[in-house]
């Protein structure tokens, strides 16, 4: 399928105060966005720290804890998602999930689903000041790409987008789209991740699809604030808009923001294009540097 939807959320941090509302919620975006003939659906970065509610306040006001007892929940929250994409027939990107590694570190995993269950995950390579130095979450070392029956995808988790040479690995390796779940809590920090997406898209010729959450969760020890919008990015040249965005929503709306891709005309702006960005993209390392 080289032409098909897509739906990116600007998603809220909710409170619940039981596991079925969380089923409810997602239930219902799902559902809206197959019900608008979406195939692939893009949740944020971090979107999932929203079950540390469940927990009360003692961990969901602890960095810490909240992520040793949302472990308890991956399991169930693996399979509700499997079972949603099977449902609507659809691709689920999921928001984001700090994973415990055997070694007791957690991972930022971003996990793709499809009808035929988990179809593979990306883990965040590059982590910000605050994962690092306040909630100890450790990047990962592994660049993938993921094959699904849209095409090859590949992941970058928020500040991974700043990095060119990760998604020139994932283009290389034959990926046309790149998903880029975010988690900003300041117009700044979205503003890096967007420019990041629209650069990659620049250099590669391809689609970058952003997906934020927004919205404050005062509650939350990790996601109390959080602004963006969602986006689709594309090539600057034929056939594409003039500014390079194809889609994009209001500032901290909540919803789902749509948009039709179609993989096909990747091939045909690197052929054809007024520019070859990606083709061109090797000689920038022959070239001599300057002289201190």
């Amino acid at each position: 399928m080289s032409a098909f939807k897509l739906a990116t959320a600007q998603y809220d941090i909710s409170f619940f105060s039981e596991w079925q509302g969380f089923v409810d919620k997602l239930d219902t975006w799902v559902a809206g966005a197959a019900q608008q003939g979406a195939k692939l659906l893009v949740f944020p970065e971090y979107g999932s720290m929203e079950l540390a509610s469940l927990f009360g306040e003692a961990v969901y006001s602890d960095l810490q804890q909240q992520l040793h007892a949302m472990q308890t929940l991956l399991s169930k929250w693996h399979a509700l998602h499997e079972e949603l994409a099977q449902r609507y027939d659809v691709l689920i990107l999921a928001s984001s999930f700090p994973t415990e590694q055997s070694d007791g570190s957690f991972l930022n995993r971003a996990n793709l689903f499809g009808p035929e269950g988990l179809l593979g995950f990306q883990d965040k390579l590059m982590m910000t000041r605050f994962e690092n130095e306040q909630w100890h979450i450790t990047g990962g070392e592994e660049i993938k790409v993921i094959d699904t029956p849209l095409g090859r995808i590949g992941i970058h988790i928020c500040y991974d987008s700043e990095f060119p040479m990760i998604a020139n690995q994932q283009v290389a390796a034959g990926a046309d789209l790149l998903l880029v779940p975010s988690c900003t809590d300041t117009p700044a920090g979205f503003y890096r991740v967007r420019i990041g997406c629209q650069a990659r898209a620049l250099e590669n010729q391809c689609y970058v699809v952003q997906s934020p959450t927004v919205g404050n969760a005062p509650w939350s020890e990790a996601v109390d604030i959080n602004t963006g919008r969602a986006s689709v990015y594309t090539p600057v040249d034929y056939g594409f808009p003039d500014n390079g965005i194809l889609a994009e929503g209001n500032d901290n709306d909540i919803g789902w923001v749509y948009a039709t891709v179609d993989l096909t005309q990747i091939a045909r702006i690197r052929d054809e294009g007024q520019v070859f960005n990606y083709r061109d993209w090797p000689k920038q390392f022959a070239l001599s540097g300057p002289r201190g």
